[in-house]
């Protein structure tokens, strides 16, 4: 037994068994028996796989914190395996895999595996896990939460980094201590960040994806780092928020040092989102009342005048092809010269225009409109040289996020074929005049899909490649449209957010699985702003008028607000809902808006804007119970947030509620007053 400790974490590891067989943190001892330190999955050249892991090693070998495994069964008795624990204030492991025989490739390890105790509705003894999945969340109950265990195809959500998981760390948070797990990898290579019972406890997953040829070996060039935090979420966040600032990924710079970004981005612009077909995803997509589009300015300017806020009109169902049928969008659905009309009016007005795009899926036919049908062109022009093999090396047809909207391939943006789609598919966008583009929804964080082509020019193995190439990619779009701005589905992951300047962050989402708490704007809010999205998939029950609840909690953490049209202009809940009778309140939701907006221009935009959020939270108010489809969450009336001003803490208060809401910061008490915003220095 070998024990390995730093300041409150101790591992005891099991040499001969090849576990770590406990961990101690601070005064909780976790038994982590029949969990091996690491399992890798290799592939051979027809696409098999096979598992070794280091229980199954006949040769284990301790020396100094480095641990050797060798002879494995079967093919692999050649291959060796060492680890190697490195002590500071931290655990630092690495691995390297080495002597790979020529007929294998390693896909992926997973290192250092750990189990801890079920979570705390489940079990008096457990914690809770902090998870960096979309906006942020902190899960009590593994039940409620979906394991998405990766294969090819690759769905467009999915709980991989960089994808819907925007940080490379999870967190495991008792009531007076936490253990922080995070790859602090400067690179940001492809992995799976997950967790997920395991024979009655909680298995933490790390899965490194090898990025390598068949017969190389893999050699860690970053450290999972294993340390203590306190029991808040934000102790953790902090760990990660200091790594992050020191390695920044490429052109990502502080938005108060950003020379790039247009004049409109520290406007705080609101985004009024529709479609101008159809009234949602699965209705025919007919011309509505909002088409041809300049009949939507007498509903926006309406907006304006009442909120004394620059709009944003962020268009749906626009395409001329199909909705969501990516990658052609253009020409614009009733061409060009209405469109074009209809950008002018808006920046004779002041106002912007931006589209939804939906990103690296090559679509074979439209569920929405029948004619859509490209069969014919990948045919004839070679499109399956340039979209997603499977690991037996074969095109084959991919899994979207939006199936009954679509259904095709996934374009493999690393293949010159692949590429040279995607750029004659959006260079007219990129000449069009608009001034934001969601251009990677349904690939979400702006992540691209899994391939396993071998002659694409990338190796045949998921990893590092993908964020690599990606970044190359963004960075060749911003160039070409330099005063549009790019954004993706959810919130950019952090390799991308130097691209992806302006990102759709539903964190309401979070509540089918937990509770959100603003993790990714802890993080990165200084580089980043996004904006609270058209909110599909809402879990929030529409017979409650929630819109002014969303509307705040996005504005206290810096994101722009949201509002989604009904053709009859009218506000719809949230995108994709089919309850038209219970609208939320125009008046009271513009009102909310303006003093919002004025809030925001006003003392509340030096942090909303380009503002570092504070460690630092002593406040308190009265609960009440969001009603919602899955669970009902216990919330707080008020929204609030913190941030740093000097060595003092600014705290933001948000009351969405038509009334006065009283709440406490420490001893201190204080009411805010209906429909506003508060600032309080402490």
């Amino acid at each position: 037994m070998v024990n390995i400790r730093c300041e409150g974490l101790e591992a005891f590891i099991d040499t001969e068994r090849g576990i770590i067989s406990s961990v101690k943190i601070g005064e909780h001892t976790v038994c982590n028996d029949n969990c091996p330190l690491f399992i890798i999955r290799f592939r051979d050249k027809e696409g098999n796989k096979f598992y070794i892991n280091s229980t199954e090693a006949q040769k284990k070998e301790f020396l100094e914190n480095s641990f050797n495994f060798s002879s494995f069964p079967h093919s692999f008795s050649d291959v060796s395996v060492q680890v190697n624990a490195r002590i500071n204030d931290s655990i630092e492991w690495r691995i390297d895999v080495l002597s790979v025989p020529s007929d294998y490739a390693i896909e992926w390890i997973e290192f250092p595996k750990i189990t801890l105790p079920r979570l705390i509705e489940n079990d008096s003894l457990g914690g809770k896990i902090l998870f960096p999945y979309n906006e942020g969340i902190l899960v009590s109950n593994e039940k409620e939460f979906i394991r998405y265990d990766l294969e090819f195809p690759m769905s467009g959500a999915t709980l991989t980094f960089p994808n819907m998981v925007s940080s490379q760390f999870i967190a495991y948070l008792f009531e007076d201590i936490g253990l922080y797990i995070g790859a602090h990898d400067k690179k940001r290579s492809f992995k799976c960040v997950d967790f997920y019972p395991y024979e009655e406890k909680i298995a933490i997953q790390m899965r490194l994806y090898s990025g390598v040829d068949y017969g190389q070996s893999f050699k860690s060039d970053f450290p999972i780092v294993w340390r203590t935090c306190g029991k808040d979420w934000k102790s953790a966040a902090e760990i990660y928020r200091k790594w992050f600032g020191e390695n920044l990924p490429p052109r990502v710079v502080p938005i108060s040092e950003n020379k790039t970004l247009p004049e409109w981005y520290e406007n705080s612009p609101l985004v009024v989102t529709y479609p101008v077909r159809g009234i949602h995803d699965m209705d025919e997509m007919k011309p509505n009342e909002l088409f041809p589009y300049t009949n939507a300015l007498p509903v926006l300017n309406m907006i304006k005048e009442k909120t004394s806020s620059r709009i944003m009109s962020l268009l749906m169902h626009w395409e001329g092809t199909a909705p969501w049928a990516p990658p052609y969008v253009w020409p614009p659905f009733g061409g060009e010269e209405l469109f074009n009309e209809f950008r002018d009016k808006l920046h004779e007005n002041g106002d912007l225009l931006g589209v939804y795009c939906s990103g690296f899926g090559y679509t074979l036919r439209s569920t929405l409109i029948e004619s859509y049908n490209l069969e014919e062109k990948i045919r004839a022009d070679g499109v399956l040289q340039g979209v997603c093999h499977s690991p037996e090396n074969k095109p084959e047809l991919g899994i979207t996020c939006c199936p009954y909207q679509r259904y095709g391939y996934d374009i493999c943006p690393s293949s010159e074929v692949g590429k040279k789609i995607l750029n004659e598919a959006y260079s007219p966008l990129f000449n069009s005049g608009v001034d934001y583009a969601q251009i990677l929804d349904q690939n979400h964080g702006g992540g691209q899909y899994l391939c396993y082509a071998r002659d694409h020019g990338h190796p045949p193995m998921p990893g590092e490649w993908m964020t690599s190439n990606m970044q190359q990619l963004l960075t060749s779009w911003n160039n070409k449209a330099p005063d549009m701005i790019f954004g993706c589905e959810s919130a950019s992951a952090e390799p991308f957010i130097g691209n992806l300047l302006m990102s759709d962050n539903r964190y309401e989402l979070n509540y089918r699985y937990g509770v959100a708490v603003p993790l990714y704007a802890y993080i990165y809010h200084e580089y980043v702003r996004n904006f609270m999205g058209n909110q599909v998939g809402c879990p929030f029950e529409t017979t409650y008028d929630s819109l002014r609840y969303r509307l705040g909690y996005s504005f206290s953490i810096g994101d722009l607000m949201t509002l989604t049209l009904m053709p009859s202009g009218k506000l719809m809940t949230h995108w994709g809902t089919r309850d038209f009778e219970n609208c939320p309140d125009m008046d009271l939701t513009l009102e909310f808006i303006k003093n919002m907006t004025s809030f925001y221009n006003g003392e509340g935009k030096k942090y909303l804007y380009s503002g570092k959020m504070s460690q630092q939270d002593e406040f308190t108010c009265e609960d009440f119970t969001m009603p919602m489809y899955e669970k009902k969450r216990i919330l707080p009336r008020l929204l609030h947030s913190t941030w740093e001003d000097g060595d003092k803490t600014a705290y933001i208060v948000v009351n969405p509620e038509n009334e006065d809401v009283d709440f406490s910061i420490g001893k201190d008490k204080y009411t805010v007053s209906p429909l506003d915003a508060i600032l309080i220095i402490k």
